[in-house]
């Protein structure tokens, strides 16, 4: 099946869309799905190396700045640039971010900034580009890459939950605030994704299995289980989704019960 047949329901193709985060893991297979779905897409990410393949085989409709989202002036610049070579943008996808291990007594304030500069200010400051172009168009779709750490606290990460948490409230303020422009704001959740981040976990003896008896699909969640999902919020299909999160876990939340010894009643 071809790319256009695939994503055609989704009807994607020749808009606009900038993807943060998209050297790697869940924000490259973001931008590559969005680039097969026939968007155009402009890809901001400090390891612009990681951005090449796509460059390299959609010549024409995809483009990558090296920049950092925390960085107001970069950012600023790199959104004229894309409106100067695409035109308006349609879609936002806020992927950029990292996590610093650190107990919340113990976390350096420089370490904690660091986290919610990136995490939380960078996604602001890209949405705020962002919506005056989508404004100018009458529509846009902003998603934004959160994690279930945002609905439960990950222990011994610092300002990683309180960043994420931050990030959920943040898009349904902006929800609210336009979606009397025709602009939606939605996040998801992702849980346990297998990517080169997380890559050293699942090198550890038995980790694997334990993580996958941990989900009700009994798998580990892989980068496309995002972007598939991050496709569809962009698209009209997903027209009255608004101002909410998808939590795309694999029914791990559903797993608390099933995780409590009860004699008789499990094994």
């Amino acid at each position: 099946m071809s790319d256009s047949v695939a994503y055609g329901w989704l009807d994607l193709s020749g808009r606009v869309c900038v993807v943060t985060g998209a050297g790697s893991g869940i924000g490259f297979a973001v931008a590559e799905q969005l680039l097969q779905a026939g968007m155009r897409v402009a890809m901001l990410d400090k390891n612009i190396e990681g951005c090449e393949p796509l460059i390299d085989l959609y010549k024409g409709h995809a483009l990558a700045v090296s920049a950092d989202v925390a960085d107001e002036a970069a950012v600023n610049g790199f959104f004229s640039q894309v409106k100067t070579q695409f035109g308006n943008i349609y879609g936002l996808v806020n992927c950029a971010g990292f996590v610093r291990p650190a107990g919340l007594v113990d976390v350096a304030i420089d370490e904690w900034n660091a986290v919610i500069n990136t995490n939380l200010t960078g996604a602001l400051i890209c949405a705020r580009n962002a919506i005056p172009q989508m404004i100018e168009n009458g529509q846009g779709s902003l998603v934004h890459i959160s994690s279930v750490a945002a609905l439960y606290p990950q222990t011994w990460s610092g300002a990683y939950s309180a960043s994420k948490a931050g990030m959920t409230l943040m898009s349904r303020q902006l929800a609210a605030e336009h979606g009397a422009n025709g602009i939606r704001s939605n996040s998801i959740c992702p849980g346990m994704i297998r990517t080169a981040l997380s890559e050293k976990f699942y090198l550890v003896p038995g980790i694997e299995d334990k993580r996958k008896a941990m989900t009700a699909s009994r798998r580990i969640g892989k980068p496309d289980d995002i972007a598939n999902t991050a496709a569809f919020l962009l698209s009209e299909r997903s027209s009255y989704i608004n101002g909410t999160e998808l939590t795309v876990d694999g029914g791990m939340g559903s797993m608390l019960m099933d995780l409590i010894p009860r004699p008789g009643f499990s094994d």
